[in-house]
């Protein structure tokens, strides 16, 4: 979802961009235009989020996907092995890519309960001679996110934060690599930024190809070839609308208030169930069952008569799935809340 502020901005802009003469779709990525288009949307990224001098800001494509293979090849750095925390679908993947590269120590598992909690600090494995450690913050699919970041030592910390970049403050100098997919609370999908530490860049293991070397694009400011314009576009308009909102400390208050709107009622009720444990709920993502699942045909079109839409749970857990990331209004929140309640009352 796009804030509808910032959609109306890129609906007045899409014909032409200033008085260039042209739309953004259509501009050079080397002209002057848009360059100034995305130099200001990475000096809005690097306000809002802190980030440090030494880290590049880099605008790539392949989807948070292809950052599985990037990861080991520029981070093994001549070491043999790397930590991966596995606490869901898209950490297992991870682990599954990084397997083809290295030997993979499965520092935390969470499998057997179902991907239901958040490993504690105390039960990692951590090998202090990994050459990173990977974990996913937040798991879309199975609504689990860590309520800490982990302690990692001297091991650089690596983080898929393709569902939870934007929705709170962070402090970037805890990792050394951060990297999301776009389509969640940066933009429309197509872009992909990763924000890594320099000490991190310029050690690619030797058959790494130029488009999957970090450095190819941090020397070339992420022009090496042409970047997915209009996404990045886009992006800097998010940007500048969170901004606009109070930066991250007010998004962080907003989702977590409109997370627990949902979690308050489903707590609050035997109809509806959530099976994450209660320290690992996602503030993006709340996943919900109801007691009779012969129901949900009903609900979600019940649900979609109030505007309600994309609340299907995904296919490997069943159930429903609310997310709500950083342009669900409020107000959308209070509606979904007001739907379940007279649900319940209907069929409970």
């Amino acid at each position: 979802m796009l804030p509808t502020a910032v959609i109306e901005r890129a609906q007045q802009e899409m014909l032409e961009w200033g008085d260039s003469g042209m739309s953004v779709m259509e501009m050079s990525h080397r002209g002057k235009d848009y360059m100034s288009i995305a130099q200001s949307a990475e000096a809005n990224l690097r306000e809002v989020m802190g980030i440090p001098d030494n880290y590049k800001v880099l605008f790539l494509q392949g989807g948070a996907s292809s950052q599985f293979a990037m990861v080991p090849m520029n981070l093994l750095q001549g070491k043999s092995g790397a930590d991966y925390l596995n606490t869901g679908m898209w950490s297992k993947k991870a682990v599954a890519e990084a397997k083809r590269y290295c030997d993979v120590n499965v520092a935390a598992d969470t499998s057997e309960g179902g991907f239901c909690s958040v490993p504690t600090q105390e039960s990692l494995k951590l090998n202090a001679d990994a050459a990173y450690v990977h974990y996913t913050p937040n798991e879309t699919i199975g609504g689990v996110e860590f309520d800490y970041v982990p302690e990692t030592g001297d091991v650089p910390l690596v983080a898929d934060m393709s569902s939870t970049i934007l929705s709170r403050p962070m402090d970037v100098s805890k990792y050394g690599v951060i990297y999301a997919g776009a389509q969640k609370n940066i933009g429309p999908a197509g872009l992909t930024i990763a924000i890594v530490r320099e000490d991190l860049i310029g050690n690619a293991m030797e058959n790494t190809p130029v488009m999957f070397n970090y450095e190819t694009h941090a020397k070339s400011d992420s022009m090496y070839n042409t970047p997915p314009t209009y996404s990045w576009y886009m992006a800097g308009l998010v940007f500048e609308w969170i901004k606009e909102q109070g930066g991250l400390a007010a998004m962080g208050e907003i989702n977590q208030r409109k997370a627990n709107k949902i979690y308050e009622l489903i707590d609050s009720s035997d109809f509806y169930g959530n099976p994450v444990d209660k320290n690992g709920r996602s503030w993006m993502n709340v996943p919900f069952t109801l007691a009779d699942a012969e129901l949900d045909g009903a609900f979600l079109a019940g649900a979609a008569e109030r505007g309600l839409v994309t609340l299907k749970g995904h296919r490997s857990v069943g159930g429903m799935r609310a997310s709500i990331y950083n342009a669900m209004p409020e107000s959308g929140v209070d509606t979904l809340v007001e739907f379940m309640k007279e649900f319940e009352q209907q069929n409970g």
